[in-house]
């Protein structure tokens, strides 16, 4: 009997640990002080200086990594499904268990990495930066697919950049593969106006291939962008409110469900009396 009615109890202090603000500000604080001693490190001074101390830094870190996964764990009271339902406790688990690899931590470029890929979770703690972030994975599909019309674009502007100028500016359009090139490189209009002195060379119709790209390809393509951007944020803060306002209503009905069963205890023992 007292082992069933501990483990409750510590899923309960597990996840009042792991709600309590408090909890998100030292672990910021950790992934900030991992941030700076991996900078630190790019020095080659202070690396072999003090290389001893950095490799003792990095193992406390790793604990403290290790312990907070094993309290968000346990406040989903050791279920996986409840673990992985917040993709943030895959990615943490991920991290952490790639950083106890042995083979992988005699790599000194892959622990590296596994090391920075730890300061990526401090996007777990802020709120709006973590909201952004779900934006862009919700914008994928939409912007495969304007990526793809893009790259179409290109190779049709490139071919025609080929009739027109291959054989005066071989260097930028001599063939298929440099005329795309020149094509992306305009979306930022940087090279437009050297391309349209180039092209006026030729002749003045040319202004017309010219503006025709940077209508379609830079104003078009980046505010279709753009929209697509606006559009999946709009969807991520909408789910975030969702979720935080099923959070507040489970809160709620447990809180009231603890109110009850202290009700139900008292009229038992008023009743005994």
């Amino acid at each position: 009997m007292h082992t069933v009615n501990s483990t409750p109890s510590l899923v309960a202090r597990a996840k009042a640990l792991v709600a309590n603000p408090v909890f998100d500000v030292v672990m910021m604080t950790v992934i900030l002080v991992n941030a700076v001693v991996l900078g630190m490190e790019t020095f080659a001074s202070l690396s072999s200086a003090h290389h001893g101390l950095f490799s003792t830094v990095n193992n406390v870190i790793l604990g403290i990594y290790i312990v907070e996964l094993l309290v968000r764990i346990t406040a989903c009271g050791w279920n996986p499904r409840t673990f992985a339902r917040d993709g943030w406790n895959i990615f943490d688990f991920l991290v952490v268990v790639a950083s106890l690899l042995p083979w992988l931590r005699e790599n000194a470029m892959l622990l590296r990495l596994v090391r920075l890929l730890r300061i990526v979770r401090i996007v777990r703690f802020l709120p709006d930066l973590r909201v952004i972030v779900a934006a862009v994975g919700r914008s994928v599909p939409g912007v495969a697919s304007l990526a793809a019309g893009t790259v179409l674009l290109i190779y049709i502007f490139g071919m025609i950049g080929w009739v027109l100028f291959g054989a005066h500016d071989p260097d930028n359009y001599g063939n298929i593969g440099v005329a795309m090139l020149t094509m992306f490189l305009m979306l930022t209009l940087e090279n437009l106006p050297d391309n349209i002195a180039m092209g006026l060379e030729i002749s003045p119709w040319t202004v017309v291939f010219f503006v025709s790209y940077a209508v379609l390809a830079s104003f078009l393509i980046f505010n279709l962008f753009i929209g697509i951007v606006l559009n999946s944020m709009e969807e991520a803060r909408s789910a975030d409110r969702k979720e935080h306002e099923t959070d507040d209503l489970l809160a709620r009905l447990r809180a009231a469900r603890n109110a009850l069963e202290e009700a139900e205890a008292e009229l038992a023992k008023t009743h005994r009396r």
